[in-house]
């Protein structure tokens, strides 16, 4: 699964530290998200959507979407 949490995380001027503050994990959880080696749960991603105020599809897309 792709995701936008790196630019949106950016966009706020926030480290990897302070994101996973705000989510309440662990900095290793927000790296493996971004970075795509971690689906995130669906109460997490519920959370990162509420968070940066956008719906879960413009944060999270699937790869077969995208014909991955």
């Amino acid at each position: 699964m792709r995701n936008r949490l790196k630019v949106l995380r950016a966009e706020r001027d926030w480290t990897q530290a302070r994101l996973a503050h705000e989510l309440e994990v662990s900095r290793q959880t927000v790296n493996a998200v971004e970075t795509g080696k971690y689906d995130p749960s669906l109460p997490l991603a519920f959370r990162i959507a509420r968070l940066f105020g956008q719906p879960i599809e413009s944060i999270f897309v699937d790869d077969e979407e995208l014909g991955a």
